[in-house]
């Protein structure tokens, strides 16, 4: 708990004097019972700063490589993700995978916690939305929990793709209205259909285009070695 509350603090004094850090609808974000934050990703920096933009502590779900770096490097960072509280999530895994993905959020807004996820899967390479994965609105129809969406502007000005430092330069995040009114669609197993997980989704991601200010494409967002179109994970 001490790591979480210390690199918050850390990422509050670095909004004081090197990136000023604007938040708007913080009150859309409740101070207690569970709740879902669904929003863009620019950099890598951007968990962090959401750490500092948010009052109550925050769960993460991380990408897998994250948590299995060899080396003194990856080594350290596995262990500090691991002490944030960041859950691994295996990207290119399949449906039992997935599914191990969706358990470990549900037991996190259960226990009336928060999780925070980017359903686009990756840090966007040109500034674009692209299309969200199904998991945000699985998770929200499934446990029945309020979806705040949010949109992150500015960092990739800090930490543009393929740098480790950060530069000086305003960031804003805006929280929007939890979405109203889900599909309740739902399968002969209890898992919600492929088309309320479509629209649930779709509004989403219009949601989040709208508070980022980033033009959204509905398709998926390129991934290194995937795609003629660089994009680091």
């Amino acid at each position: 708990m001490h790591v979480y509350h210390g690199t918050r603090t850390l990422m509050r004094l670095v909004g004081t004097a090197w990136c000023p850090i604007t938040v708007e609808g913080a009150a859309h974000v409740p101070a207690g019972g569970p709740v879902l934050l669904a929003g863009n990703h620019l950099a890598a920096c951007d968990t962090f700063f959401l750490m500092a933009a948010v009052r109550r502590r925050l769960v993460f779900l991380s990408k897998r490589e994250y948590f299995t770096g060899t080396g003194p490097t990856g080594r350290a960072v596995a262990g500090f993700c691991r002490r944030l509280g960041f859950l691994p999530v295996d990207r290119d895994a399949g449906p039992a995978a997935a599914r191990e993905a969706l358990d470990r959020g549900r037991r996190v807004l259960d226990a009336g916690g928060a999780l925070a996820l980017y359903p686009e899967g990756t840090r966007s390479p040109d500034g674009r939305l692209y299309r969200g994965r199904p998991g945000a609105a699985a998770l929200a129809l499934t446990c029945g929990v309020p979806l705040v969406p949010f949109g992150i502007s500015g960092t990739d000005r800090v930490q543009p793709l393929g740098t480790a430092g950060l530069r000086p330069h305003p960031v804003r995040i805006r929280f929007g209205r939890p979405l109203g009114a889900l599909p309740g669609d739902r399968r002969p197993d209890g898992f919600p259909t492929t088309a309320a997980l479509r629209e649930t989704t779709l509004r989403t991601m219009t949601a989040i285009a709208a508070l980022s200010g980033q033009p959204f494409t509905d398709r998926p967002a390129p991934r290194p070695g995937r795609d003629t179109c660089r994009a680091e994970p």
